[in-house]
């Protein structure tokens, strides 16, 4: 019966299958044309982004040509949804065995994708129809943007824009009485100019746009000791359109004439070569300084460099740039150094912020008292950027000292710099460092106005996101995230991201944008429609094609202004700036899985949820990142749905810390997940298929079944996964330590392991004795929680070990001493248990580069001693609950770098017993 039911579907089937061939055949070639058109498109948007960069201002174009590049951009769009449809639908074909259910499926399979088939051909006629329009009005426009660009691009280069001007000028002008701040930074650039080596020497100021850099490089210049102390001075402002010739012309120049001599007649004829002969020569037994303020250009100084003659009288280049890059560029072949200029404190801001409101008041730069608080406040937003906080004071000065005006100008603040001219130049200037970026780059940058205001994001949530986003680019030799932190540190470099954290051993950590930078962004961001926002003070506009979507209120019906199935990222931080959490519909959470489906990105960050064991979740078949991180969630299934197996383009999954799930087989189904998060996950059901997983580099943190049996099994699977680089395991016993020592060994690119044993009994654990003939050579950090014979031999083979932590091993006799040698250890954790012994002795010499040590819950410590030359760099050193130590340390006063001493939960200390430590801070607490 089966075999006649197969027949007579293949009869009835066949017209459609050779209309399907037919079609396919069709699809293919516009699959192909309308790829091409594509590539054609963001050219041209590349182009035209390029042209705006260097335009400065695109107020000169029509509104007509504004529309007409909006309807390329949202039509380059649309071909990109299409390109993802053709790839899930046709390329991506269902691998079917033989037999007749089989078939039967396979019928009913190719009937389903004949319909995304139709679909997408007709998407495609629709688009090249839209397209051809937009080719039409390109003959309109098309001269009308490419004189508008270039008449915009001579007068903004030429300076000759007179719809801006830039406030940065009067920097060079300031009395030395109008600078706050910037004593310390003075004084120590100030010393590296007239003392020093002998040898030529670079000094570089670098910074973000507005931060001073030129104000305090003036100050420096002027500055009488070093105007005596140098034969010669030269100031040259280089920008980022310099012409070398003209620079060298300009410094000659200024050389003769300081001294009032004629310069060469034939000096504006003379090539670069005989330019640099005669700066050499006039230079030859001079002690110069020479400013080059504003340098973007990384290569300037291999320009440069062969006028700026070293003839060992100690001549100084002082260089000003955004880019620590430029600055790492002369360390090739001269020394240097660096000062990176830092943001004002909140107090300095405010005392500047007096006295550029208050300087031309009877009140003499006071503020008055009914204005204090709100006037605090205004400068702390402007995050310690001077110009920013002059200009906002200098508008502020021509307006009522009214409160209430005052405080409606501090919560609109970012409308306001819209406004003012002063304020648009602070934002055209921030612009400038955009606009420098490499293509690639930009899109990184305006990510970051997917984040809330004052947000500090994860480097490795951002990096994650990036690649989901396709920002970032195969590189060989190198991961996508590897090349993606080096996109994050170029960003960094260009003082355009600031970092807010880093690791113990100067990893970033994590990153944010200045506010004012924050602001340029979001500009940007409306006019290439990257993203939009929705918060409770009123949202973006939602017409045209929305792509990216950041939500951080639930206080308006949202839902219904969001109709829109080309959303391909969506962040919620819906109680970011909530007390309490307000949870999301269960409509909503519906409609996000049936009808955003093109999602590639989507965020539940700080967000309340109901159940996010949805069926429908296998709907996003284009989901790239998914993360319910810092989320909380009600719900009373503890298995995530079978659909979620169908995500086969899913690289991240993250399901937050506060709550274990039960893991279904089909996610061995996810070939392409990358970094894989959860809490105590049971894999139990991937037993004979998480092998496969084999792109997975994060695993973290997995429950070990407690059936042994099963254990080893999945354990001996882990093997297999050779490019993991984050592991945690829990639940481990001696039972799994042979199979688990065998997988370890072949994880070669292991970066970050944590192994935690389980209790047996009340207050036993299981050894946890791990045997590695091979242990991973780029192992970072490692955490074993469990019991062990001895210190393990194969620790002490881990040279790249940055981090390590011990917990409950029960370790005698010293034991700490094995480690001492370990040159790239940088923390060491001693945590409850982990040592038993009664003493500990820190031998001269030993941990010469750890700058942190956490010991606690240690119960039969009654004697430290720390030799003069042991734990020379070491900063924070924590000593909480070891009931028997009744005294701090024996040689605490040799450890010259500490900065942070912690005593919590000991025998009470006599405070007049502690010696005294200058620069330590010191708490003090009984626990």
């Amino acid at each position: 019966m089966a075999e006649m039911a197969v027949s007579f579907a293949i009869d009835k089937l066949l017209p459609l299958l050779i209309e399907e061939v037919n079609l396919l055949k069709g699809v293919h070639k516009e699959f192909s044309d309308i790829k091409d058109e594509l590539e054609s498109m963001q050219a041209f948007l590349k182009d035209a982004d390029r042209r705006a960069a260097t335009e400065g201002d695109i107020d000169n174009t029509s509104e007509g040509v504004k529309t007409w590049v909006k309807h390329v951009r949202e039509a380059a769009f649309r071909i990109e949804d299409i390109i993802d449809d053709y790839l899930i639908h046709v390329e991506q074909q269902p691998l079917d065995d033989t037999g007749c259910v089989a078939v039967l499926h396979k019928i009913a399979q190719l009937l389903k994708t004949m319909i995304h088939r139709h679909q997408i051909a007709s998407e495609i006629k629709d688009i090249k129809l839209s397209v051809c329009g937009i080719k039409k009005r390109s003959k309109r426009y098309g001269f009308q943007i490419q004189n508008s660009i270039e008449q915009g691009s001579r007068s903004f280069r030429g300076s000759q824009n007179a719809k801006w001007h830039d406030p940065r000028m009067a920097s060079l002008y300031l009395d030395e009485a109008e600078i706050i701040g910037f004593q310390e930074p003075k004084n120590e650039l100030t010393g590296w100019l007239l003392e020093g080596r002998s040898e030529r020497t670079v000094i570089a100021v670098v910074g973000m746009g507005g931060l001073g850099k030129t104000t305090l490089a003036k100050q420096v210049f002027n500055n009488k000791e070093v105007v005596g102390h140098f034969d010669c001075r030269v100031w040259i402002t280089v920008s980022e359109s310099y012409y070398i010739e003209g620079l060298l012309r300009g410094m000659l120049n200024e050389l003769y004439k300081q001294k009032g001599d004629t310069p060469p007649q034939d000096i504006s004829q003379m090539d670069r070569g005989s330019l640099i002969s005669v700066l050499r020569n006039y230079l030859q037994q001079k002690r110069y300084v020479f400013v080059f303020d504003d340098v973007w250009n990384i290569h300037f100084w291999n320009e440069i460099e062969n006028a700026c003659i070293d003839n060992r009288m100690g001549s100084k280049i002082f260089i000003t740039t955004r880019k620590m890059d430029v600055a790492k560029n002369c360390q090739k072949s001269s020394f240097i150094e660096v000062h990176q200029l830092q943001p004002l404190t909140d107090d300095q801001s405010f005392e500047l912020f007096k006295k550029k409101t208050f300087q031309l008041d009877d009140s003499d730069g006071c503020c008055p008292n009914e204005l204090n608080d709100i006037s605090f406040k205004i400068a702390k937003k402007c995050k310690g950027l001077p110009l920013a906080i002059v200009a906002i004071g200098g508008l502020l000065s021509t307006k009522e000292k009214n409160v209430i005006e005052w405080r409606r100008f501090c919560k609109n603040m970012t409308l306001e710099l819209k406004k003012d001219s002063n304020l648009i130049a602070i934002n055209k200037i921030l612009a400038l460092s955009y606009e420098d970026l490499p293509f690639h780059l930009k899109s990184c940058l305006l990510y970051f106005g997917m984040y809330p205001e004052h947000y500090i994001v994860h480097s490795k949530t951002l990096i994650r996101q990036w690649i989901a986003e396709g920002f970032v680019k195969e590189e060989s030799w190198n991961t996508l995230e590897e090349v993606a932190e080096g996109y994050l540190t170029e960003l960094i470099h260009r003082s355009l991201v600031q970092v807010s954290s880093v690791t113990i051993d100067g990893k970033i950590k994590s990153c944010c944008v200045h506010d004012l930078t924050r602001a340029m962004i979001l500009e940007k961001c409306e006019d290439l429609s990257l993203c939009k926002h929705i918060s409770g003070n009123g949202h973006s506009s939602l017409s045209g094609i929305i792509r990216r979507l950041s939500i951080t209120t639930l206080s308006i019906d949202f839902t219904k202004c969001i109709e829109n199935s080309h959303v391909r990222s969506l962040f919620l931080f819906a109680n970011f700036h909530f007390g309490q959490f307000e949870f999301l519909s269960e409509d909503f959470m519906r409609r996000i899985f049936t009808e955003y489906r093109r999602l590639k990105v989507l965020e539940f960050e700080a967000s309340g949820l109901r159940n996010i064991i949805h069926e429908n979740l296998g709907n996003l078949v284009y989901l790239k990142y998914l993360s319910f991180k810092n989320s909380i969630i009600e719900i009373n299934q503890r298995e995530l749905p079978k659909s979620i197996g169908k995500l086969l383009n899913l690289e991240t999954l993250n399901l937050g810390s506060n709550r274990s799930y039960k893991i279904p087989k089909e996610v061995s189904n996810l070939r392409k997940l990358r970094h894989f998060y959860g809490y105590r996950m049971s894999l139990l059901q991937l037993k004979g298929g998480i092998g496969g997983m084999e792109s997975l580099q994060t695993l973290s943190s997995v429950k070990i079944d407690d059936d042994d049996d099963v254990g080893r099994e999945l354990i001996k699977e882990l093997g297999k996964l050779r490019q993991l680089r984050k592991l945690s395991l829990i639940n481990v016993t001696e039972d799994h330590i042979s199979t688990l020592s065998s997988s370890l060994n072949e994880m070669q690119h292991l970066e970050n392991l944590s192994i935690v044993s389980k209790r047996n009994g009340k207050n036993s654990y299981h050894f946890i004795d791990l045997h590695l003939d091979s242990p991973p050579s780029m192992l970072r950090s490692l955490k074993l929680d469990g019991v062990l014979v001895k210190l393990p031999e194969w620790i002490l083979q881990l040279q790249n070990l940055v981090k390590l932590k011990l917990q409950l091993s029960h370790l005698e006799n010293d034991a700490i001493k094995s480690l001492e040698n370990m040159q790239n250890l940088l923390s060491l954790q001693i945590d409850f248990k982990a040592y038993v012994g009664e003493s500990l002795h820190f031998h001269d010499g030993g941990f010469q580069n750890l700058k942190e040590l956490y010991m606690q819950g240690i119960p039969f410590l009654n004697s430290m001693v720390i030799d003069k030359g042991a734990l020379q760099s070491l900063k924070k050193l924590e000593l909480c609950n070891i009931p028997n130590l009744k005294t701090v340390p024996a040689g605490i006063k040799h450890l010259e770098k500490l900065e942070v001493l912690k005593l919590g939960g000991v025998i009470a200390f006599d405070t007049k017993n502690i010696p005294p430590l200058p620069h330590v801070t010191l708490s003090f607490w009984k626990l």
